[in-house]
């Protein structure tokens, strides 16, 4: 990282771990523009923001909003939660607990599940024992590494759909979205990689429009005058998901709509129409003006 800012590298795409994001913001100072690419976690966008940071990838509080206003359009309005015993999992727990409670789903029932060689511990991965509740109308599973999370659908006690981590997920990207251009995306980027667009291949792809958007108006300004530009709402970028994208001035992180999608297609988009905001129905999404922890500016 030392490096890069030697050599006066601008722009830096980060493909990294929260810790080694922190670190890059802090190597960077203002000498560089820095979008995270690949990790969602709220706290990058909260207490440990950075002026110069942005994030084209969805947060997990934008993620899990998504699910649950899903479900509230759909009267699923019962969960049952499965969640990991990792700090991930407990992460994501508290977004799905933050997302539930701001649209009305009740959770009837949270449990831990672990994944174990010792036998005495069986039961705590036993998907018909941790299903067993007849209340519920869904199962919402929060499982960071997904290895509990794909033996779930069809494995429950009672017949009810999965979402989260497995089942119906919410996702940046899918690479059968067929509205806004997104097939010639997709199909561009099959060409090129020789494999599917996934959300990670997307947020990064976005990145480099958003350099490009920003060098587009703002031609011989520095990099913190580009960060304010992209934070401040005056450039947009076509994401090909239907509105025109910004980054929010409070977090940097680029407001966009989410897909509810499995592993076919996409069967719905969030914001949920019918959902409102007094400004931007975009920040249904995510953490909110008022909410954000973030004191970082450009």
């Amino acid at each position: 990282m030392a490096q890069l800012r030697k050599e006066g590298v601008a722009y830096w795409l980060l493909d990294l771990p929260p810790a080694a994001v922190t670190q890059a913001v802090r190597a960077a100072g203002d000498a560089a523009l820095l979008f995270n690419l690949s990790a969602p976690q709220d706290s990058l966008r909260g207490a440990d923001c950075g002026a110069q940071l942005l994030h084209s990838l969805p947060s997990q509080a934008m993620l899990q909003d998504a699910l649950a206003q899903y479900l509230a359009a759909r009267s699923w309005r019962k969960a049952w939660v499965l969640h990991g015993p990792g700090p991930e999992d407990a992460q994501l727990l508290q977004a799905w607990q933050r997302a539930a409670s701001r649209y009305g789903i009740k959770n009837i029932g949270v449990k831990a599940f672990k994944l174990s060689g010792d036998p005495r511990e069986r039961d705590l991965a036993n998907t018909r024992l941790l299903t067993s509740d007849r209340e519920h109308d869904v199962v919402v599973v929060l499982d960071a590494d997904g290895e509990f999370a794909r033996t779930l659908p069809y494995a429950t006690q009672q017949p009810r759909p999965v979402v989260g981590s497995n089942g119906l997920s919410a996702l940046a990207w899918h690479p059968h979205w067929e509205r806004n251009g997104g097939p010639q995306v997709s199909r561009r980027f099959r060409k090129l990689a020789g494999r599917a667009m996934t959300s990670q291949d997307w947020s990064a792809w976005i990145a480099l429009r958003s350099i490009a958007a920003v060098l587009g108006e703002l031609p011989k300004a520095g990099v913190v005058e580009q960060a304010r530009a992209l934070r401040g709402g005056s450039v947009y970028v076509d994401g090909a998901k239907g509105p025109r994208l910004s980054y929010r001035a409070w977090d940097g992180q680029l407001r966009q709509p989410v897909f509810l999608a499995h592993g076919d297609g996409v069967i719905g988009v969030a914001p949920i129409d019918g959902v409102l905001h007094p400004l931007e129905q975009l920040d249904t999404l995510g953490v909110d003006r008022q909410e954000s922890a973030c004191k970082a500016a450009p």
